[in-house]
């Protein structure tokens, strides 16, 4: 088990437009309304997985701390169950917030390299953005050739298997027009919000 690090924070290595840039998107609207409870680290069924709990993410994340949050497993293990969202006391949408960082994360390219959830996101969002569609058997090879190439290697029969069978295809999967995209991928684009009124736990500006 990896040994736990304690690291020393300072306020230049924040980035203040960092919560806006969260607050903006869905779902995100609350982050600052954080009580920091621990409720959604307590219910989190994979929270024992994780280098930073639910709890440390939002307190990071509110505190600008980008690159800590973007480049942590956290975000890549939630499983989506919305289990912290139900049971927040503030009504916090924290699986949501979750989406936004892990599109950010892509979207800048600091995420966990060779973690294979965040690898397997990245490869599936290019090949919907360029073909408009997926191709299972391409996109199971990509994964393992930047992930685990010897892992490629050992399953190659049950690749074939699935292949014979129709399971997998060796055609290219592709729209007519996935061009026709574009316009949805450049809606997704977070806007900022204006400056929202500082809060009591923020740090005074210089």
């Amino acid at each position: 088990m990896k040994a736990l690090e304690q690291t020393i924070k300072y306020d230049a290595d924040r980035d203040r437009e960092f919560p806006r840039q969260i607050m903006s998107r869905p779902g995100g609207e609350k982050l600052f309304g954080c009580v920091q409870c621990g409720t959604c680290s307590g219910i989190c069924p994979v929270a024992a997985y994780m280098d930073y709990t639910p709890r440390q993410i939002m307190a990071l994340t509110r505190a600008g701390f980008k690159r800590e949050v973007l480049s942590s497993r956290t975000i890549w293990l939630c499983a989506s169950c919305y289990a912290c969202t139900v049971e927040c006391p503030k009504q916090i949408k924290i699986t949501e917030i979750m989406y936004a960082l892990k599109r950010l994360a892509l979207r800048e390219g600091v995420y966990p390299k060779r973690f294979p959830v965040a690898v397997l996101a990245r490869e599936f969002f290019k090949m919907v953005r360029f073909n408009g569609r997926i191709t299972e058997s391409e996109l199971v090879v990509r994964l393992f050739l930047q992930t685990n190439w010897l892992a490629l290697l050992k399953t190659w029969r049950l690749g074939i298997n699935l292949i014979r069978t129709g399971r997998f295809s060796l055609k290219g999967e592709h729209m007519k027009n996935p061009d026709a995209l574009r316009p949805i991928f450049a809606e997704g684009e977070p806007k900022l919000r204006p400056r929202q009124p500082r809060h009591p736990w923020e740090d005074m500006e210089s």
